[in-house]
């Protein structure tokens, strides 16, 4: 069931919560629980999706944490953020000097 489907399927029932029966109304809002614990709030193309899954169940990471390691790092990458350390005038570096 979709997202949308979903959705609609909710609204329908509080416009008629007399009528339906309390079993069904709570397995509504049990999956409405889930659902909101499960977004992210980014919608993404599936295949993206499935990459991020995939990739964060390698590194141990839930899809929230991969996904905020990736912006951050970019957002890094590319000066949009400072580097979140500093070199230490005093520390030994290893080089080509």
């Amino acid at each position: 069931m979709s997202r949308h489907q979903f959705v609609h399927e909710l609204e329908s029932a509080a416009d008629r919560t007399a009528d339906v029966p309390r079993a069904d109304l709570q397995v509504m809002l049990r999956r409405a629980a889930l659902m909101l614990r499960n977004v992210t709030g980014l919608v993404l193309d599936p295949s993206v999706e499935e990459s991020l899954s995939g990739l964060a169940a390698e590194m141990g990471l839930s899809k929230a944490e991969l996904v905020r390691t990736i912006v951050g790092d970019w957002l890094v990458a590319n000066a949009y953020l400072p580097v979140p350390y500093a070199l230490d005038e005093e520390s030994a570096v290893d080089g080509n000097a």
